[in-house]
């Protein structure tokens, strides 16, 4: 049941009627700013809370999420100071537009609270993730790297600092899989930095620099700069591959360096670029993103490129490289090398071509069905990027198993169970899954032709950009699953497919 409620924090009985606008408890208002309603809590902390809304002036009453923040001042001084501070990132935090950082849509003053109203994104934080599906192993860290620096690089171009990159504030888009960056630390930071610096510390009853384990020293002395996002993605990262808080890892006591680095499945040349990532003097730390970005282009290949840049190109030099075999100098050269810079240039362009076959050599490790089923035993659940290609799981119970951009082409499905799983972007030409449980999974551009879902129950499963083409259909349940037309003419349907409509009327697509 919808409920109306109460925003006031000291509120004994949040929770009323939808349709009061006056708390039964305390007297508040409920309407915010006369249009905003929450309607649910999502969390809160020490400077203030989040909840789900609806914006009663729309039609249709449409989702949003309301932020309270709290400024910590103790006098009405420093209160005027703070709602003139509040109002000016606000104002910096509106012109932001990207489509993976969620839109700030309102901002106003209530009883000496601030309210940002900003877009609700349906979707999974990572820290969820990390703990439901296990830790990234290093293409998973690779991918997710690649999504989230432009992001950053955006934020810096736009002079903002984001202050509280971690985990739980990076959702990944449920409809498209991409990471959105949510919860700005910018506003809470730079009001309470700003009154502890004109009131001094006496004024506040606390303030917030971020997050303990993600923060970095010169956030946590309230002088954040660009690199301390930097910082706080490195952190992030270590999440990822272990699962633990960075904070719960002990301190090397001579260089101050974080001991998160045993029993990690990335190669050592990442590891050597999170570590920098995670320096503590900012001198030692990536200053830009520009910077973080070139070193993950370029790191695996640093060494094999330093040992051979020298050497002179009389014949076919082996370079030797942990991920990709070897590369010859005949790859990079015609007969003719006579200029060190020439060679070395081309060199660099036939490791940079062969770069690209690298994630291709990591991910056709070849699995087994005894290999698959001994790892999800043990409690694997993401099998992303791997060749999964021809196992046979008929059968099998793979409530929520992650299969995204995996090779699955041939693969038995029989009377399996794949409730909410994830294909996304993975290839299951030719795979059989008839008769399988596919409710609420995710197959958004996934490749299905020529694959067998006859009698298959698609319930509100999400097929957004999926091939279709030759799928057969017949007697599966599509009822409100996200397919179009075009995509159901590709694929094989007869009389007793159910349509997302829930009716059988297949020939009226024709």
């Amino acid at each position: 049941m919808i409920i109306s409620y109460c925003v006031n924090p000291d509120c004994s009985e949040p929770k009323n009627h939808p349709k009061l606008k006056q708390c039964n408890a305390c007297g508040s208002n409920l309407i915010l700013n006369h249009r905003y309603r929450a309607i649910k809590m999502l969390g809160k902390g020490g400077f203030g809370a989040t909840f789900v809304g609806v914006d009663l002036t729309v039609v249709g009453n449409p989702l949003c999420v309301i932020k309270q923040l709290r400024p910590m001042a103790e006098d009405a001084q420093a209160v005027n100071t703070a709602i003139s501070l509040f109002e000016r990132e606000a104002k910096t935090l509106g012109k932001i537009n990207h489509p993976q950082i969620p839109k700030l849509m309102d901002y106003f003053v209530d009883n000496d609270r601030f309210y940002l109203i900003q877009e609700l994104i349906n979707g999974q934080n990572l820290q969820r993730e990390v703990k439901t599906t296990g830790v990234y192993g290093e293409l998973a860290l690779r991918r997710f790297l690649e999504d989230i620096t432009p992001i950053l690089k955006y934020l810096h171009s736009e002079r903002v600092i984001h202050r509280d990159i971690k985990p739980a504030n990076i959702l990944r888009q449920k409809k498209d899989e991409k990471l959105v960056l949510i919860d700005f630390g910018a506003v809470k930071d730079q009001v309470n930095t700003q009154l502890a610096k004109t009131f001094g510390q006496t004024a506040l009853t606390k303030f917030s620099v971020g997050t303990m384990g993600y923060a970095p020293p010169e956030q946590l002395a309230m002088r954040p700069i660009y690199s301390s996002d930097i910082f706080a993605l490195g952190a992030t990262c270590v999440y990822l591959v272990t699962g633990k808080s960075p904070k719960n890892f002990a301190i090397d006591p001579d260089t101050g360096k974080l001991l998160w680095q045993e029993n990690v499945n990335i190669s050592s040349a990442l590891t050597k670029v999170i570590d920098k990532m995670l320096a503590q003097d900012t001198k030692e730390r990536y200053k830009t993103v520009d910077e973080l970005i070139e070193a993950l282009n370029l790191q695996p290949f640093q060494q094999s490129l330093s040992q051979n840049i020298n050497k002179t190109p009389s014949s076919q030099h082996n370079v030797k490289d942990s991920n990709m075999g070897d590369v010859t100098m005949a790859d990079a050269t015609n007969s003719q090398l006579s200029q060190t810079l020439s060679a070395t240039a081309r060199l660099e362009k036939a490791i940079q071509d062969r770069k690209s076959n690298n994630a291709n050599k990591i991910a056709s490790i070849k699995w087994d069905t005894e290999k698959f089923l001994t790892a999800f035993n043990n409690g694997k659940k993401d099998f992303s990027d791997q060749n999964l290609q021809g196992l046979n799981l008929v059968g099998g119970k793979l409530n929520k198993c992650i299969f995204r951009y995996s090779q699955l082409q041939g693969a038995i499905f029989t009377e399996a169970s794949l409730s909410q799983a994830n294909f996304y972007g993975a290839d299951l030409s030719n795979a059989d899954l008839t008769n399988t449980n596919l409710v609420q999974t995710y197959f958004s551009k996934s490749n299905l032709e020529n694959a067998d879902l006859k009698g298959a129950n698609l319930g509100s499963a999400d097929l957004t950009n999926a091939n279709l083409t030759n799928a057969n259909l017949c007697g599966a349940n599509l009822k409100n699953a996200k397919v179009n037309q075009q995509q159901l003419k590709s694929a094989k349907v007869n009389w007793n497919t159910i349509l997302p409509d829930g009716s059988r009327r297949w020939w009226k697509m024709f």
